[in-house]
């Protein structure tokens, strides 16, 4: 059912097809996160596709289910809808919605986001104590989106957010546009190591313009001079 903000509850078939293909249409969709009785809601501005070993026609060497299946990835190999929340650098819980039929992995990392409800909430995970910073970085980042909308590494990994089932204490739920949005940009992934980090890969979808999107930066062996890229985005698609 459409609702006031053209928005509608996700639904398997939504995402069931490749990463690459699900990611542009999850450009302005709405993260629902409740979490003891607090309510945060991210509305995506950035997002990355990987696909997982036999996932598509291009084997993707940056995915973290390139080499099959695995105890870390096992939520990516699970049915679309589910959200495959990993741990970076030993300190980042970062959030991803799985995508692709069941028994093929893939998954949409979450980059970016703006907190459009539960800001105050959001703050107070992020800065606690601190000073907080300005209100378009509380989620401008995959590990600070994580944060803010209180998704954690183990514990809710593998939340169904399409069913809205919970688990350890939270319930998250993700409402797709009823129309894309466009124009959009897309680009290399951010961070990304190697050949899978240029543009050949240009599996990275943002908002032009918007000021929660990430700032671009070369993988390590990703940037030119490594394999004759010529830039990191490329002009909004109508």
């Amino acid at each position: 059912m459409k609702n006031r903000d053209g928005l509608r509850p996700a639904t398997r078939a939504d995402l069931s097809g490749l990463p690459v293909e699900v990611a542009p249409t999850l450009l302005g969709a709405h993260l629902v996160v409740e979490l003891g009785g607090e309510r945060v809601v991210a509305r995506l501005t950035e997002v990355e596709a990987y696909h997982g070993a036999g996932t598509g026609e291009v084997p993707d060497p940056g995915s973290h289910a390139r080499s099959g299946r695995s105890a870390r990835n096992a939520t990516m190999w699970g049915a679309p809808g589910h959200l495959y929340v990993y741990l970076s650098h030993g300190i980042h819980s970062c959030v991803n919605v799985v995508c692709a039929p069941a028994g093929v992995a893939g998954g949409v990392l979450l980059r970016a986001g703006e907190i459009v409800e539960g800001a105050e909430v959001a703050t107070r995970r992020r800065f606690g104590a601190r000073e907080p910073g300005p209100a378009r970085d509380l989620a401008r980042g995959p590990g600070r989106l994580g944060q803010a909308v209180g998704l954690r590494h183990a514990e809710h990994d593998g939340i169904d957010a399409v069913a809205g089932m919970g688990r350890a204490g939270a319930v998250a739920r993700l409402l797709m546009r009823e129309e894309p949005l466009a124009p959009l940009a897309t680009g290399p992934r951010v961070g990304v190591a190697g050949i899978a980090g240029t543009d050949a890969y240009p599996w990275r979808f943002w908002i032009p313009g918007d000021p929660t999107v990430s700032a671009f930066r070369w993988g390590r062996g990703a940037g030119p001079e490594a394999f004759g890229t010529r830039t990191a985005e490329r002009a909004p698609e109508a």
